[in-house]
């Protein structure tokens, strides 16, 4: 965030910035979502709704998981949430108590555990790399919880994984779940960059389990970051409390982002084009990055980023995205926060910007690292 902040300070003077910082898709939220809400705001009739959300999204959601996935989900165990992180707050004020141990990856989004830990929960972070696939294994759960010296509550992942781009297999998910479900551990499954898969096997840890709690999202694939609308997907005995839970915290999630986000469900042959763009980013970052000398510390199998190896350049991450950014005005994210060990070795690349910019950026990398 503070590489964000300097580029919008940067941009504000007429900087010509280029963002490969943050994983916000360039692309406006689908048309289908816009003029419904259009429609909305003329009415003007917008208030609460239900906690869960509205009966009509709950159901669309649902019906997304038996087209997409072959799931039959009860539309009753659907929660819909103010963006995903809502989602996270209630899952883990709902599971966990003080003190519990919560295990998730290393690298991994940071808001995991800056959350967990603001909840007074212990966070166990767990080394993935090439060796595990950049997934994680009940072996290495097991490990974790000997080293520590006591039980852990909760496990958590996501898939594909957010630096690494890492898709945790069908199989995989299977394994986890059984472990946690033989412990009595809570499992909980973000899928937010589900749909921006690009290599291996994208499953939903509801073809396993009905004992999991998913998370996604209509940010990364629907591109609607700005609306702040998400889900959850609750094993039956979770639905009343998220439910009173959410009633305290939130209200609900709001109604226009609400009648927009079912609208979008509606509109994923545009989504499919956006998708297209993406993938022609990667194939560029594919090309390009290792040429230059910042070869992928994780393959990108997922979501739409590039997590990087920088130490050819650097021993220090942040200070070269800082002088990255001022010397070429190119935005990326340095590692520390996805990784406070090995951090300063990497480098976050997001390509969910347009391809004309993906280039521009990627040019003016190469004459400032290599001239």
């Amino acid at each position: 965030m503070d590489v964000l902040a300097e580029a919008t300070r940067l941009k504000a003077e007429g900087k010509p910035v280029i963002s490969m910082a943050v994983g916000q898709p360039a692309h406006p939220a689908p048309t289908a979502a816009r003029s419904a809400a259009s429609r909305a705001l003329e009415t003007g009739k917008l208030g609460y709704t239900d906690a869960l959300g509205t009966k009509s999204l709950r159901q669309a959601i649902a019906e997304r998981y038996s087209s997409e996935y072959g799931v039959d989900l009860d539309p009753r165990r659907v929660a819909v949430t103010t963006g995903s992180s809502a989602g996270f707050n209630l899952a883990f004020l709902q599971l966990f108590n003080p003190g519990d141990l919560v295990v998730i990856t290393r690298p991994g989004y940071p808001a995991y555990r800056n959350i967990l830990s603001a909840l007074g929960l212990q966070v166990i972070e767990i080394a993935v790399g090439e060796e595990t696939g950049h997934t994680l294994t009940p072996a290495a759960i097991e490990a974790a919880e000997r080293e520590a010296g006591a039980r852990i509550s909760g496990v958590l992942i996501a898939s594909p994984a957010n630096p690494t781009g890492a898709v945790h297999s069908r199989q995989a998910i299977a394994e986890l779940d059984a472990w946690c479900a033989a412990r009595g551990v809570a499992f909980i499954s973000d899928e937010i960059y589900h749909g921006l898969t690009w290599t291996g096997e994208e499953a939903t840890a509801l073809s396993v389990s009905d004992n999991a709690v998913v998370i996604n999202s209509f940010s990364k694939y629907f591109c609607m970051t700005g609306w702040r609308i998400g889900w959850m997907v609750l094993p039956d005995d979770l639905v009343r409390p998220v439910e009173c839970l959410a009633q305290s915290l939130y209200i609900s999630a709001p109604e226009l982002s609400q009648i927009a986000a079912e609208a979008a469900l509606e509109g994923t042959a545009e989504m499919e084009r956006v998708r297209e763009g993406y993938r022609q980013n990667r194939s560029l970052l594919a090309e390009r990055l290792p040429a230059l000398g910042l070869p992928f510390a994780a393959p990108m199998d997922g979501a739409f980023y590039a997590w990087v190896d920088v130490s050819r350049h650097t021993n220090d991450s942040m200070a070269f995205a800082r002088q990255m950014l001022s010397n070429i005005h190119v935005a990326a994210t340095p590692g520390r926060d996805f990784d406070p060990v090995d951090g300063a070795r990497f480098m976050r690349f997001s390509y969910a910007g347009s391809h004309d910019d993906m280039k521009i950026a990627l040019d003016r990398i190469e004459a400032w690292i290599a001239p």
